[in-house]
């Protein structure tokens, strides 16, 4: 390999591995999301004029960040009017620095994360800045995750980035007093990042790969930064295990295939055997929180060997202790559900019966209806269950992975011998 082309790798090795950490260090320096990503974006290019010419230097992530805070300084001189004295002289100092002369870089990650996901910011914000400034993903990656237009896309960023830096957003990781309730945004973000890649609602694909990745980066990234924090260790664990089933949670169709007809032999041991060693890290913390409760049920389903092996006594009795964390309707349904799968289909259909008539509006929900014809269907009933998968598909939304599974359930009841 020619030197240019030996340096332009490592360029994009080093955009990859320390992209992260050194825009979080300059946006902390300058408080501007935006500045800080120009910057870093100029040291890249910097990086690909200089690494051929004077070789690689022996720590690349300082010397971005070095060159990052230069173009950070002049940037904000340009329009010193704008800028905080103090934010300047701070910069200065640091943008002064000979680079293999710089402390290590400060893991300054998990303050852009809480940056991020400040409850200043909408919903929508909070994601679209975390998967740009933590996951690096471009606004053209982010739109189409999404199916909104670049455009929109592009001023929703904006708007973020000016809030952040107009309104005074710390980046800073929230006294202990704080962190808890600050930490359950982060943590949020990143598992409503992989639920949407997990069952896709928007796009052609049931299953969005890059979001689960994405997803399980970050929340990999919050567990190895707060290592103490159980429920930052029980995400992990909880995507980690979802992650190694998949996949096979597609067949060749690209269509769901339902998770007992799953390939086991397809699923992932080694992140398997990760999101279990995430989670006896957590537990020990003897601070039990929804997201290891989640983590121990999908560790049970990942690591079974097949399907028929799954321990659905300790998966129900673990939905019967989520369900007094954080009390809610579909809670309820999958608990029901897995004491129809440990205890016999009656016992299951008892507790969706109830909660039919409950004032939860669940007779409403598709998912109810599923839920039920799966059961009647175990229990030898295919015309009631056929019943009630074609009401679930009258009400699964449009675009829905669920329609894909309801559509294999219904086939099978339809053929179930024994149909009167």
């Amino acid at each position: 390999m020619s030197t240019a082309a030996a340096a332009r790798s490592e360029v994009e090795r080093a955009a990859r591995a320390e992209r992260a950490a050194v825009l979080a260090t300059v946006a902390r320096d300058t408080r501007d999301l935006a500045l800080a990503e120009d910057a870093v974006q100029d040291a890249l290019l910097s990086a690909l004029t200089d690494w051929p010419r004077r070789g690689i230097p022996a720590r690349p992530g300082a010397w971005l960040t070095t060159v990052a805070r230069r173009s950070a300084l002049r940037a904000l001189r340009a329009r010193r009017h704008e800028a905080d004295p103090a934010v300047l002289e701070q910069l200065a100092a640091e943008a002064g620095r000979d680079p293999l002369d710089a402390p290590p870089l400060p893991d300054a990650q998990l303050e852009l994360l809480f940056a991020c996901c400040h409850p200043s910011l909408d919903l929508d914000a909070q994601v679209a800045l975390t998967l740009r400034a933590v996951g690096g993903l471009t606004t053209t990656e982010i739109a189409r995750a999404f199916m909104v237009s670049e455009p929109t896309l592009a001023q929703r960023l904006v708007r973020a980035q000016r809030k952040v830096r107009d309104s005074g957003v710390p980046f800073a990781v929230p006294p202990p007093e704080r962190l808890a309730e600050r930490l359950a945004g982060v943590l949020g973000v990143a598992y409503l990042v992989y639920a949407e890649g997990h069952a896709a609602t928007r796009g052609p694909e049931a299953v969005r790969a890059d979001l689960c990745a994405e997803a399980v980066r970050i929340a990999r990234v919050v567990a190895t930064l707060l290592p103490d924090e159980p429920e930052a260790l029980g995400l992990a664990a909880l995507l980690l295990a979802h992650d190694a089933r998949r996949g096979a949670r597609t067949g060749d169709d690209g269509l769901v295939v339902p998770l007992e007809h799953q390939d086991r032999g397809r699923y992932d041991a080694s992140l398997a055997a990760e999101a279990a060693g995430l989670l006896d890290r957590a537990l020990t913390a003897e601070r039990p929180g929804p997201y290891q409760v989640q983590a121990a049920i999908a560790c049970l389903h990942a690591r079974a060997p097949r399907a028929e092996d799954t321990d659905w006594p300790q998966i129900a009795a673990l939905y019967g202790a989520l369900l007094r964390m954080t009390p809610s309707p579909m809670v309820e349904l999958a608990r029901a559900t897995a004491v129809g799968m440990a205890s016999g289909p009656a016992a299951g259909l008892a507790l969706i019966d109830a909660l039919r008539a409950g004032p939860a509006g669940m007779e409403g929900h598709h998912l109810l209806h599923a839920s039920r014809g799966d059961l009647l269907a175990r229990a030898g009933r295919p015309a009631e269950a056929e019943a009630a998968y074609r009401r679930a598909l009258d009400l699964a939304p449009a675009r829905s992975v669920d329609r894909d599974l309801l559509a294999v359930h219904l086939r099978e009841a339809v053929a179930a011998p024994g149909r009167p």
